[in-house]
């Protein structure tokens, strides 16, 4: 496959990689050109700016969830008639779970054998930055590292000095230039960025990023960059058997959840679900469903109005003791308890758990995780392992143990309290641990099971598609 790409990689966090990802993309597209966006790591929220610049959804790439022949795959897959791959890092560019940076955004470009473009935030420095570039090539000279590109510059004669000591010290041509801006197009909040479902002008952002990218970066050079990947070489497989559509999954979608991966939600179509979309900030009852799949997102952002659509509160209360199936991740198992805590006020939620959540003002648990099931659950054999990702402010201030199960271990990670994860109720169970299907391949199916099983014990016989 000939497949144009590049990664985009950073020295650390907040370094301008999604600035400078979300313009390349966008800029490409102005100049007619298809863009397959990719974010290295288990981010939503960059995911979403990326899907929103390509027009396409972003998919995400990353080691520890899924082996390595299922990340090509997925790169394969989501660059097939594109002109282009940009694939944005995460962290710093050695950063893994570990010392040796296991599963870093290095590692994922020598596997996709991806030229990598490092941006480099240059705030008061100067040849030191040319010494940490340097840094970079030589800790593992088989990481293709083609161009920098120098963010946060104080002017031309600071830029000047610093394209003056790389070419010098580096040897690798520096392909852009941003200034330090004023207001940033994408504002930061929790460790990350606004997403932009709380973002009130979309387009000017992804326009103005554009514009940037148009003004102070050199486009050809990094399309020739691009260009001057080798072929990507991967193990043809037989396309994905799609099942027929035997039962309709609702699926929590607006400014309060909005964290899905696209290959979790395809995965459940295919295992033979039609996905409904269902807002609780707006919508004012339960839609006829066989079961729900409650993401992430941020409720405490939008705690107030989820309290006050008492109703629809109610309806998925009822469904829920009614045997609904209910798969739930972090602020999606807040949802489901009695209440969230914040500011001293407590909002009432579902009541399908008997917990009520607080608000911290710390992160609570942060990073991969690995699970293993210990006990009985709608979704999940005992002895399965399970990896996924957290993040997560929420608490549980407290919790009634009396009709209700840890479905997991944590082997790793904080979970509800550090040793356990998945909290269970009859068909429900509810994470702070977010999965993705493609490490996670039994998932969708099992939803999809349950959710057939609940639709036949209920004698629905409406037709699926209806």
């Amino acid at each position: 496959m000939i497949a144009p790409r590049v990664v985009v990689a950073g020295l650390s966090g907040g370094g301008g990689k999604t600035l400078v990802s979300v313009g390349l993309i966008a800029a490409w597209r102005q100049h007619g050109r298809a863009v397959a966006a990719f974010k290295k790591g288990p981010d939503y929220i960059d995911a979403a700016w990326l899907s929103l610049a390509a027009r396409a959804p972003c998919r995400n790439l990353d080691l520890f969830l899924a082996s390595a022949d299922v990340a090509r795959r997925g790169f394969a897959t989501g660059v097939s008639g594109t002109d282009v791959a940009v694939i944005e890092g995460n962290r710093g560019l050695f950063d893994g779970a570990d010392a040796r940076g296991t599963y870093s955004s290095a590692e994922l470009a020598k596997l996709l054998r991806a030229p990598v473009i490092l941006v480099v935030d240059c705030t008061k420095a100067t040849r030191t930055v040319a010494a940490q570039i340097l840094g970079c090539q030589h800790l593992d000279m088989a990481v293709p590292i083609r161009g920098v590109i120098l963010n946060r510059t104080a002017g031309r004669r600071h830029e000047a000095v610093l394209r003056d000591a790389i070419a010098a010290v580096c040897q690798v041509p520096v392909v852009g230039a941003l200034p330090r801006l004023v207001e940033h197009p994408f504002p930061e909040r929790h460790l990350g960025l606004v997403p932009p479902q709380e973002h009130a002008r979309l387009e000017d952002a992804v326009a103005r990023a554009a514009r940037i990218a148009e003004e102070h970066l050199d486009l050809d050079a990094i399309w020739k960059i691009a260009q001057g990947a080798p072929p990507f070489e991967f193990s043809t497989t037989e396309p994905p058997v799609v099942a027929p559509e035997v039962a309709r999954i609702g699926v929590f979608r607006d400014a309060a959840f909005q964290f899905y991966y696209p290959e979790n939600l395809e995965a459940l179509e295919r295992a033979g679900a039609r996905l409904v979309p269902i807002s609780p900030l707006n919508d004012a009852v339960l839609p006829n469903v066989d079961a729900l799949y409650i993401g992430g997102g941020f409720p405490e952002t939008a705690a107030a109005a989820l309290a006050d659509n008492r109703g629809f509160r109610d309806a998925v209360r009822r469904a829920a003791e009614a045997g609904l199936p209910v798969y739930a991740e972090c602020g999606g198992a807040v949802f489901l308890g009695d209440g969230l805590v914040m500011d001293g006020h407590t909002y009432p939620m579902a009541g399908v758990l008997p917990a009520v959540f607080a608000f911290g003002t710390k992160p609570q648990g942060h990073g991969y995780t690995a699970l293993e099931a210990v006990e009985p659950n709608p979704f999940f054999e005992v002895g399965d392992a399970l990896r996924g990702h957290e993040f997560h402010y929420t608490y549980v201030e407290s919790l009634k143990t009396a009709d209700v199960t840890f479905a997991f271990r944590v082997k790793r990670g904080h979970g509800f309290d550090g040793r356990h994860d998945g909290l269970c109720r009859r068909n429900v169970l509810a994470s702070y641990t977010h999965l993705h299907a493609s490490g996670a391949v039994g998932w969708a199916p099992a939803v999809v099971s349950a959710a057939e099983r609940h639709r036949a014990a209920a004698g629905t016989t409406t037709p699926v598609g209806c």
